[in-house]
C-alpha cells in the first residue's frame, strides 16, 4: 500500500489541490459566499497547486516538492489560525475585525445543516495536511518504484 501511495503521490496531491480549489471557487461563485481576509490567504497558497502539481504529475517531477511544501506548510498554518480563531474564544478575544466578512463566522454553519466542527478553514486544513503528507511520502530522488 504504501508503494502505491509513494508511486502516485503526485497524482493524490494534485486531486487534493484541485478538489480544494473547486470547493472555494463553487463556495464564492455559485453560493456567492464572500470570503473573509484569511480565506483569501489560504486561497494564495493553494491555487498554484492546481498548475505547479499538475505539471510536476506529467513530468514526474518529484523535487517538486521543494518548492511545494513550504507552501502546503503556511498554507495550512494559516487554516489552523483560522480554525482555531472560530472555534477558540481566547483567539476570537485577541482577534481584532479583518474586514466586511468576519472571519469567526463561517458559512456552511449558518446556512446548511452541517457539524458545527466541520468549518471551511478545517476544510482547507486538511487539503494542505493530505498534500503535505503525499509531497512527503513521495519518491525519492533515484529511487525505483515499480
Amino acid at each position: 500500500m504504501l508503494q502505491l501511495l509513494k508511486k502516485y503521490s503526485l497524482y493524490f496531491a494534485w486531486i487534493v489541490s484541485i478538489t480544494a480549489t473547486g470547493g472555494s471557487l463553487y463556495l464564492s461563485e455559485v453560493l456567492l459566499f464572500n470570503p473573509c481576509y484569511l480565506c483569501w490567504w489560504q486561497r494564495i497558497f493553494m491555487y498554484p497547486f492546481v498548475i505547479l502539481l499538475g505539471i510536476a504529475t506529467f513530468r514526474q517531477d518529484h523535487t517538486i516538492r521543494i518548492y511545494a511544501l513550504p507552501l502546503s506548510i503556511i498554507g495550512g498554518s494559516i487554516s489552523l489560525y483560522h480554525y482555531l480563531l472560530q472555534k477558540v474564544t481566547f483567539f476570537q478575544d485577541s482577534h481584532e475585525s479583518c474586514g466586511v466578512v468576519s472571519c469567526i463566522v463561517d458559512p456552511l454553519n449558518t446556512y446548511y445543516w452541517i457539524p458545527e466542527a466541520i468549518t471551511v478553514p478545517l476544510l482547507a486544513f486538511i487539503a494542505f495536511i493530505l498534500i503535505t503528507f503525499f509531497l512527503w511520502i513521495g519518491k525519492e530522488k533515484g529511487e525505483d518504484i515499480k
